[in-house]
């Protein structure tokens, strides 16, 4: 079983309207041999046994293992062969959240003594500025 998607005469647009905008200028001669010689470098034998069509693989063994249950219900599970996931980068939200507030807390007190101690320092001038006045 296979499904090819086939267009209407008025689905299928002309190329003339995708190539217009190309120009006629020559283009320029480094780059025209450079990629001349990465085709030449890429160019070899294709070989068509070499690709494999998934999903036409995957539909025969279906095929294949409903033909040997004779009409039994097949559930498959994609995951059964693979192997269980070594890690992940999922992480819990909670400890994380508990985390940065642990750290703020600490560094939040900090900040508060090292700005009284600022403050303190700073009275005496405040002070002298209010007698001025």
């Amino acid at each position: 079983m296979l499904l090819e998607t086939l267009r209407y005469a008025d689905e299928v647009h002309k190329s003339s309207g995708f190539f217009r905008d190309i120009g006629d200028t020559k283009p320029d001669p480094d780059l025209l041999d450079m990629a001349s010689m990465l085709i030449e470098r890429k160019a070899g034998e294709f070989d068509p046994k070499e690709f494999h069509n998934r999903y036409v693989d995957a539909l025969h063994r279906l095929i294949e293992e409903k033909q040997k249950k004779k009409g039994e219900k097949i559930i498959e599970d994609p995951d059964a062969d693979a192997p269980p996931p070594k890690g992940s980068n999922v992480i819990d939200l909670m400890a994380a959240l508990k985390k940065s507030l642990g750290d703020e807390k600490k560094g939040g007190a900090k900040a508060k003594k090292a700005s009284a101690k600022k403050a303190s320092a700073k009275e005496p001038e405040r002070a002298a500025a209010r007698k001025r006045a």
